[in-house]
């Protein structure tokens, strides 16, 4: 049985030995101009060291090229892309058709991970971005595990799922933060959160929720008010063969994203080397995790135990 890529988000470059020797085995790092929703910025300066780093410690680095790009920014994907070769990145990970035919064109032999978010919801869509030159299919967060298995059985492409983290909402490419004072208000209020450096919560009293609210080059973002854990739940997608495990650190400490990434290696390593060990103590790899976790942002298993919502 094979273990699954443990893939992180950096969110700095101070993090990636520390992530490495965490267990992590692939990164996703890259600049807000090309990638969306990025844990840190990384400049081509601080991307080519960190690829240094990473390969040094048996890690692999993949490329954020999944943002929303219009026309003014198509100009600019050929070069980022001839830097990423040079820099040895492991593979670029896309939701636009520019970015997988400019890469045809420019790096023809760059690995390619199709990222969309929200509508790898089937097999036939995996395999259909497969056949245009995808290696991989990153699987849409609001898939039960039914559907997470059933698509793996049938893939013909590495499948990459998230198995902590919070979830994106709503996206705007525009700058609304100013409307929800203004329109909301009444219902909402947008409260400083002292630790998060890059957001504010959208907060819900009806339903006690706070929603993550940040802005940055590609537009407005608000995300889950709970972080999905699944550390106690991987036999089945394990089992499965499911390819990449990915903790999406987002608006979360360097520190934080440390800690689960540690308990997260031992819970892949456990339950393929030693499943009954593995049994016995995912209850507590879980506590550990709820100890750590920031108080306004409760776990759940997003939608892996749900119907599929859209």
């Amino acid at each position: 049985m094979k273990k699954p890529e443990l893939l992180v988000t950096p969110s700095k470059l101070d993090d990636i030995e520390a992530l490495a020797k965490a267990g992590a085995t692939a990164m996703i790092i890259g600049e807000q101009k090309f990638g969306l929703r990025l844990a840190g910025e990384f400049n081509r300066e601080d991307f080519r060291k960190a690829v240094e780093i990473a390969h040094q410690n048996g890690v692999k680095v993949y490329a954020a090229m999944n943002a929303i790009f219009h026309n003014d920014l198509i100009d600019d994907l050929a070069d980022y892309m001839l830097f990423l070769k040079e820099a040895k990145a492991d593979a670029i990970v896309f939701g636009d058709p520019a970015v997988l035919m400019t890469a045809r064109e420019t790096v023809p032999d760059m690995k390619l991970h199709w990222n969309t978010e929200t509508t790898a919801t089937n097999y036939f869509t995996c395999n259909y971005w497969g056949r245009k030159g995808a290696q991989r299919a990153v699987l849409a967060r609001e898939l039960n595990m039914d559907s997470i298995v059933e698509t793996k059985e049938n893939a013909e492409v590495e499948i990459e799922i998230q198995v902590h983290g919070m979830t994106c909402m709503f996206q705007s490419k525009r700058s609304l933060i100013g409307n929800y004072y203004l329109y909301q208000g009444k219902s909402m209020e947008v409260v400083n959160q002292d630790k998060m450096e890059k957001g504010l919560l959208l907060h819900d009293k009806e339903r006690e929720n706070k929603y993550p609210v940040y802005e940055d080059q590609n537009g407005t973002h608000i995300m889950s008010p709970n972080d999905m854990c699944i550390i106690d739940e991987l036999e089945d997608l394990i089992d499965a063969g499911v390819d990449s495990f990915k903790i999406d650190g987002v608006l979360q400490t360097s520190e934080y994203v440390i800690e689960v990434t540690k308990k997260y290696r031992k819970a892949i390593d456990l339950c393929v080397d030693a499943r009954e060990e593995y049994e016995e103590i995912k209850g507590s790899l879980l506590s550990k995790i709820e100890e750590i976790q920031p108080s306004h942002r409760p776990l759940d298993t997003g939608f892996f135990f749900k119907e599929t919502v859209y």
